[in-house]
């Protein structure tokens, strides 16, 4: 009888999804601060990606979940019960890391079943579910070899193997994908995230790679200096930026100035008046952020701005034009179009009316 992909899949499948929430989580190492009240949830099955830049608690949150780290003040939960204080051989989770950490003398198999030797599995037992487990990861054929014999991309796939072999409740990634070099992480994203739909097991995916986050999860929270800038489906937080920091941060961002107008929370800006996507800055002057693909340029030997730089992207080329007083603005046109703006000519920008999010103008 032939074993499908499927089969394997159901005979490996996490006992349902858990919920996790991070309740105003706090934590410092001496004078850095790493959470400063972190109040996140995971819901049952979902992908949920931490994204942020270097330092911003991400990681130190899912060591919490993990039980490798301990919170100054605030709760962890899994299921809605209290696991703050659970040691993390009892907590679980299942956590692939960055660097693999295989054992190197023990071969791809033997990996994979360590956690069930240390639980006392038997040995037959073991040695099945651990088959199963590299034949759902692709690397059946490899089971006896060594993590030396075996690429970047492999070492990582019986890494998730060994992760899932203890049927964890919640999975756990801390940047897994950042040490593979570029075709064999796209490969992988695709991959991880088509286990884990198949599974339907709850996993907390640590990144700062953003086209990473927005490709893989269901939804990503944004950190920045231990705090939750937002946490959104992937197409709400590009197109609906909570903030200055995460429009700028996930996505291509242009600063353009903008005037404020009496009355109306609006903003002129390239001498048209658009409306305010939240909150108008009370003082100061203005910045608005766009997105490339919002920026319409068009050849006009009268218009205020010149082509400085043009990339061909394939369907897309991102022209920058810079502006009289120095601003550069970078726009998405069809490759077709902007063929007939050459790096040199002169242009007039536009922006569609729709809301615009406004943020106070940076100190030069």
């Amino acid at each position: 009888m032939t074993t499908t992909t499927a089969d394997t899949s159901a005979s490996v499948r996490a006992s349902g999804g858990a919920t996790v929430e991070f309740r105003a989580l706090h934590r410092s190492f001496g004078a850095t601060v790493a959470l400063d009240g972190l109040d996140l949830a995971a819901r049952p099955g979902e992908l949920l990606a931490l994204l942020g830049p270097s330092g911003c608690g991400k990681t130190t949150a899912l060591r919490m979940l993990a039980g490798f780290e301990h919170p100054d003040a605030g709760e962890v939960l899994v299921d809605g019960v209290d696991v703050t204080g659970v040691p993390a051989h009892r907590r679980g989770a299942g956590m692939v890391f960055q660097s693999y950490s295989l054992f190197p003398h023990l071969t791809a198999v033997e990996n994979v079943a360590f956690g069930l030797r240390m639980r006392g599995t038997g040995k037959s037992a073991r040695l099945r579910r651990s088959t199963e487990l590299l034949d759902l990861v692709g690397l059946g054929r490899l089971a006896d070899r060594f993590p030396h014999q075996m690429s970047g991309g492999q070492q990582q796939r019986v890494a998730l193997a060994r992760a899932l072999a203890l049927q964890p409740r919640v999975l756990l990634l801390d940047e897994p994908l950042s040490a593979l070099d570029a075709k064999v992480r796209l490969t992988l994203r695709e991959e991880i995230r088509r286990l884990q739909q198949d599974l339907g097991i709850t996993t907390l995916f640590v990144t700062h790679d953003q086209e990473e986050a927005l490709s893989m999860a269901d939804r990503v929270a944004v950190l920045r200096a231990g705090r939750l800038e937002q946490v959104a489906v992937p197409a709400e937080l590009y197109a609906r930026p909570a903030t200055a920091f995460v429009a700028e941060f996930v996505g291509t961002m242009s600063r353009l100035p903008a005037v404020r107008t009496a009355g109306a929370a609006q903003v002129e800006v390239l001498g048209s008046r658009l409306p305010v996507e939240g909150a108008l800055p009370a003082d100061g002057d203005l910045d608005v952020l766009v997105r490339p693909e919002a920026v319409r340029v068009a050849a006009d030997p009268l218009g205020g701005g010149t082509v400085v730089a043009a990339s061909f992207l394939g369907a897309v080329t991102r022209l920058t034009v810079r502006l009289a007083d120095g601003t550069e603005v970078k726009a998405d046109l069809p490759s077709g179009s902007a063929a007939g703006l050459p790096v040199g000519a002169t242009a007039s920008l536009t922006l569609p009316e729709r809301p615009v999010l406004v943020d106070r103008r940076r100190a030069a």
